[in-house]
């Protein structure tokens, strides 16, 4: 339990540390393990053929072809007067074009603000949000609705997923408040401006059969974070989710499975973790070659105990029932 807290601390530390990066001045030619980002979410844009990095700190990076990167650019134009604040974290984000437009989804908290105290820690005010623009390096503008999901209830990570022509919403319920995170989905409106229904629980945190930690009133029991989901189909019509979580104070993640193809589906958990030990938090794109990757960070702990996080990117297998990671890419 203290591991995670620490891990916690470390992240908003770091999250505050990406918020600032709009002070610092634009590199170019920048490898990409020389730039520490968390969540990295890439998006690879057809029209202009350049991909776009951003993740944690409402930023964007720029690069022709995955090795060399410009930026970071400022990307995020909030609402100062709502309930985000003046100077909101923002952790998660990523780019999604969807009917002519690019979406911002990403988790946008205000520690000025609690909203629940739950075994004597307060929750802060951190849920889900969308932003829009006409281009992939924004900048991106809150659109109408003020909140998706309830005011009351911490979220994070939010991913898009269309199904049958119907957007969702996937996104985590923090464990913090509820003691065991959850994987869930809300419908969106068709331009994606606000919640079009209810939300649904996908799957819990304890239905992990490799996340592990320790607590005080069991020994080892499944852990009790969900964390970076992220949908994908393989070549094969098989709907599966990616997220993370952890075994004991090891970053990892794992696969879930719908057994009927659709977010509606029983969700199993793979028993084996799919990526190697002190990575997380990834998603998946294809190049403008075709080929499929992975984009996750890594995750270690400095001597000063400073939170480090690297964008790697890792070759995938779609091809069968299972994705498969191969082979680092850098």
């Amino acid at each position: 339990m203290k591991k995670i807290l620490y891990i916690t601390i470390c992240l908003y530390a770091s999250a505050f540390i990406n918020l600032q990066a709009q002070r610092f001045p634009v590199r170019t030619d920048v490898p990409l393990d020389s730039i520490q980002l968390s969540d990295p979410f890439i998006f690879a844009d057809n029209d202009s053929k350049t991909y776009f990095m951003t993740g944690t700190g409402g930023t964007v990076w720029k690069s022709k072809d995955l090795r060399l990167w410009t930026g970071p650019f400022w990307v995020v134009e909030t609402d100062t007067n709502s309930w985000m604040g003046k100077r909101p974290m923002i952790w998660a984000a990523e780019i999604h074009k969807y009917n002519g437009k690019y979406y911002y989804f990403a988790t946008f908290t205000n520690r000025d603000v609690k909203i629940d105290t739950i075994k004597g820690t307060a929750i802060e005010r951190r849920a889900c949000h969308i932003l829009v623009s006409d281009k992939p390096d924004g900048k991106y503008v809150p659109m109408n609705e003020p909140t998706y999901l309830p005011a009351d209830m911490p979220t994070l990570d939010a991913t898009l997923w269309v199904e049958d022509g119907q957007p969702y919403m996937l996104y985590c319920h923090e464990w913090l408040q509820n003691w065991n995170g959850t994987v869930e989905i809300i419908p969106l409106k068709p331009d994606l401006s606000g919640a079009a229904g209810n939300r649904k629980v996908l799957f819990f945190a304890s239905e992990s059969p490799w996340s592990r930690e320790k607590i005080a009133e069991r020994d080892d029991v499944p852990n009790r974070v969900t964390d970076g989901p992220y949908v994908f189909r393989t070549q094969t019509g098989k709907l599966g989710i990616i997220w993370t979580s952890w075994v004991h104070d090891i970053y990892t993640q794992g696969v879930a499975y719908s057994d009927n193809g659709k977010l509606s589906g029983n969700w199993t958990q793979e028993r084996e973790p799919l990526t190697p030990p002190d990575f997380g938090h990834g998603m998946l794109f294809r190049t403008f070659e075709g080929k499929l990757l992975m984009s996750i960070h890594s995750h270690r702990i400095d001597e000063h105990g400073r939170t480090i996080r690297i964008p790697h990117l890792f070759e995938v297998d779609d091809s069968g029932d299972r994705i498969r990671v191969k082979k680092t890419k850098n």
